[in-house]
């Protein structure tokens, strides 16, 4: 008895962790390191592409209560995330290369999981079958999902520049976290007055951008979540300062005021020898993106070893096609899970692929299948990827406003979060024992 599982990143690792959980032997396929695709350069498992950070680890937000519910249910990713976290303020940030190595650990080494190194090109009728296969699913495989799911959307991805710890000007930089959350070496501030903004601002609109040789459509998407900086600040002069150069809770200790504009750095591993450039995910030419944001006075001598690249990406329309467990309406043998289900963010996938792979295991069981109440934030998720009334089906993220509303209106934002998440951790408790 044994499940197939496409794809070995967060959601196909997830899902292979939690059938094993279950007692089912799982064939894990992955095409790497035989096939790499444009953004991915490590043969490891589980490799973060866009930004080592897996948002607010507080239980009063939507990201940490995610973070939570997964933790309780068993997640080996939040178990590995836990474990390689480096300094990032209110959030879980972790070092990469020690996340991907502890997941690839942990799956080659479980008795019950094969891993299969090669390129799926046809959709398994072996077993039952989670398909994982991300938002980077190669064209082949793709192809025979367009086929089986009638429809695909495409959309456009980035990734952050990364820069040498040791070439950051510190001389025009400073330690500190917003409102001094999570301590002051959480992350580095790179600040711009005015005039050195409006600068940087003119170039960032006008520099030349990469051209694109894997489009398939004239107009494709962006997705907001992962929106280029460049697209962003294209919206108006101010709009960076009210995004990811927002300056509000950050006092400079060289002036004693809040800068016009600050870009922050944030580490990308325990050793704190790399960071990466929070928000600034970037479809520049390589060129343009070390001159432009050499403008940044602390990163004017700046050594990147990794340039921003912009991807396409690829999910399903999952409200016509999927059931809330994460099962297709059409053939209750096949899963699928993570981004290409249409949840947007690291976590998110996992948590997809936990549902997925213990359904499949339950699927393998002859057992029924279950799905988490709408109250828990794992839940809601489900049900936002395979609500059928959706007209106009986008990824979604885990946030507050996916969950049904409070019994009791509360005024306050925080008390109002901190009630989410209390009803969703009670929530939960009462149905752990159904997994």
């Amino acid at each position: 008895m044994y499940i197939n599982v496409l794809g070995a990143g967060l959601a196909g690792c997830e899902a292979a962790y939690q059938a094993t959980k279950r007692g089912v032997n799982v064939r894990l396929y992955e095409m790497k390191p035989d096939k790499m695709t444009p953004a991915h350069k490590s043969k490891n498992f589980c490799e973060l592409v866009c930004s080592n950070s897996l948002k607010s680890d507080r239980k009063d937000s939507a990201a940490g209560l995610l973070k939570e519910e997964m933790r309780r249910v068993g997640s080996l990713l939040m178990e590995c995330a836990d474990k390689c976290a480096v300094p990032a303020g209110g959030a879980l940030a972790v070092d990469r290369d020690k996340f991907s190595s502890a997941v690839t650990n942990a799956i080659r080494s479980n008795p019950l999981i094969e891993v299969i190194e090669k390129e799926v090109t046809q959709i398994p009728d072996d077993a039952i079958t989670v398909i994982a296969t991300g938002p980077l699913t190669s064209d082949a495989l793709a192809q025979k999902i367009v086929s089986l799911c009638g429809n695909a959307l495409h959309f456009f991805d980035a990734a952050a520049p990364v820069v040498t710890a040791e070439s950051i000007d510190m001389e025009h930089a400073f330690m500190a976290s917003r409102y001094g959350k999570g301590g002051d070496d959480a992350y580095i501030n790179c600040p711009l007055n005015k005039e050195e903004y409006e600068l940087f601002y003119e170039q960032l609109v006008s520099a030349e951008r990469a051209p694109r040789h894997d489009v398939d459509v004239q107009n494709p998407k962006v997705y907001e979540g992962c929106m280029p900086v460049e697209v962003l600040a294209g919206r108006g002069m101010e709009t960076l300062r009210f995004g990811p150069m927002k300056p509000v809770g950050l006092r400079d200790p060289a002036t004693g005021h809040r800068p016009w504009a600050v870009v922050q750095l944030r580490t990308e591993n325990a050793e704190k020898t790399m960071y990466n450039l929070v928000g600034f995910q970037t479809n520049l030419k390589f060129p343009e993106q070390k001159r432009v944001f050499g403008m940044i006075p602390a990163l004017r001598n700046a050594e990147y070893v990794r340039f921003g690249v912009m991807h396409r990406n690829t999910f399903i329309d999952s409200p016509r096609v999927l059931n809330s467990d994460g099962s297709l309406k059409t053939d209750s043998k096949i899963f699928f899970a993570g981004q290409i289900t249409g949840v947007e963010g690291y976590m998110e996938s996992a948590s997809s692929g936990m549902m997925a792979g213990i359904n499949a295991a339950r699927r393998c069981a002859n057992k029924d299948t279950v799905t988490l109440s709408d109250k828990t934030m794992i839940g809601a998720l489900a049900h936002y990827i395979s609500d059928s009334s959706s007209a106009d089906f986008q990824p979604m993220g885990a946030n507050m406003g996916i969950l049904p509303p409070l019994e009791t209106m509360i005024r306050g934002k925080r008390e109002r979060a901190a009630a989410y998440s209390e009803r969703a951790l009670k929530e939960l408790d009462k149905l752990i024992h159904i997994l």
